[in-house]
């Protein structure tokens, strides 16, 4: 069979106040439309289809009609599961009746152990769990670490394993060698242990994981994250996004770029050039600026969005250092020109310019004069 491999949708998540949910209908149209034209026989979903336990009504009536489209219009098998943006019980409202038209929807650990059968391959929905959840399910308080938890939970799931069918796991973790790479991703940390080890995961065809956005973070044939349909953080802004076809017989994957419905692009110069010199940018792109101007620029912000509304960071190549202070009695014998110097060059990581080492001594002498 082939089946469509994404993950992490965070359908109501916005960008420093910014809605998503326009650039996330558009992504939804794009990855439709490649599951038609690859004519798969199931679409995965591996974990945080919402971005927050509790959605918004406007996110829930847009995942609602994502789905219904994927599964009641387009008549293809939907495989999801909870993770950890998900609540659980909310999102798993209906699941039992989701069943009669191929909709399965995983969000308990018990769920895990029955495999949804589509052609010639079984799915095992493993969602988002905590350790308390798997010592319980197993009574067993011997288990103490997330692998711990893995070792049990695949050697319950093998014992279902069908001999004539091909094997494939969708789950929501951190995986052993994988890195994070992204400011928009909540880190799992269970027991401990922060990564399941890639070792446990050898008895499936296929591992579907979601949960970190960047579809490189992990370097494994059989055992891929999809990451983010969307950028998500500025983190984010070079990652390309996409998702993966995957073939079971003979085994094959393929990776589908997804074009950028709105980039976010890094801009860094100027005040003023960048103020009029905005050729080749888009009014409804995303915008992290870093500014090389050393001097105070009153209502920045406000200024540069005339030109580029959407500016979802702003920031300086020239930080001032946050310094400890130094209690040293001999530097009560510096004159305040040589403190000043100083004090500049340790904050702002430059000298004064000739200019302000002019400024600075007409002030001082005003002072002088006053006292």
């Amino acid at each position: 069979m082939r089946f469509l491999h994404t993950a992490d949708w965070h359908v109501g998540k916005t960008l420093n106040g910014f809605s998503l949910l326009g650039d996330q209908q558009e992504n939804f149209a794009q990855i439709e439309q490649i599951a038609r034209d690859n004519q798969v026989d199931a679409v995965v979903i591996a974990g945080d289809l919402y971005d927050r336990s509790v959605p918004s009504e406007a996110a829930v009536k847009e995942l609602n009609g994502m789905l219904k489209k994927l599964n009641l219009v387009d008549q293809l098998p939907v495989l999801a599961i909870s993770g950890n943006h998900d609540s659980a019980p909310r999102l798993g409202t209906g699941a039992e009746w989701f069943r009669q038209s191929s909709f399965y929807l995983s969000t308990t650990l018990a769920q895990a152990f029955t495999p949804v059968v589509v052609k010639d391959t079984q799915f095992f929905l493993l969602p988002f769990f905590g350790i308390q959840a798997v010592r319980n399910y197993f009574r067993d308080d011997s288990i103490k670490t997330v692998n711990d938890a893995m070792n049990r939970i695949v050697e319950k799931m093998q014992e279902a394993f069908a001999p004539d069918k091909h094997h494939v796991l969708v789950a929501h973790f951190f995986a052993a060698g994988s890195q994070r790479t992204a400011d928009s991703e909540t880190l799992i940390e269970v027991g401990g242990l922060s990564a399941v080890s890639t070792a446990t995961l050898a008895p499936f065809d296929y591992v579907a994981l979601g949960h970190l956005h960047n579809r490189n973070a992990l370097k494994e044939e059989r055992i891929k994250y999809s990451g983010s349909p969307l950028k998500f953080s500025v983190s984010e802004a070079r990652q390309e996004k996409g998702v993966w076809i995957v073939d079971t017989n003979p085994f094959g994957i393929k990776w589908v770029p997804l074009p950028a419905v709105h980039e976010i692009v890094l801009l860094k110069g100027n005040f003023k050039d960048l103020l009029t010199n905005s050729t080749g940018c888009s009014v409804d792109d995303y915008y992290d600026i870093e500014l090389t101007n050393q001097e105070r620029i009153p209502d920045a912000l406000n200024q540069l969005r005339t030109v580029y509304p959407k500016i979802v960071s702003l920031h300086r190549t020239h930080q001032a250092q946050r310094l400890s202070p130094n209690h040293d009695q001999h530097r009560t014998r510096e004159s305040p020109m040589d403190l000043l110097t100083d004090f500049y060059s340790r904050t702002m990581g430059t000298d004064l310019t000739a200019a302000q080492q002019k400024w600075a001594k007409e002030t001082l002498l005003e002072i002088n004069k006053e006292d």
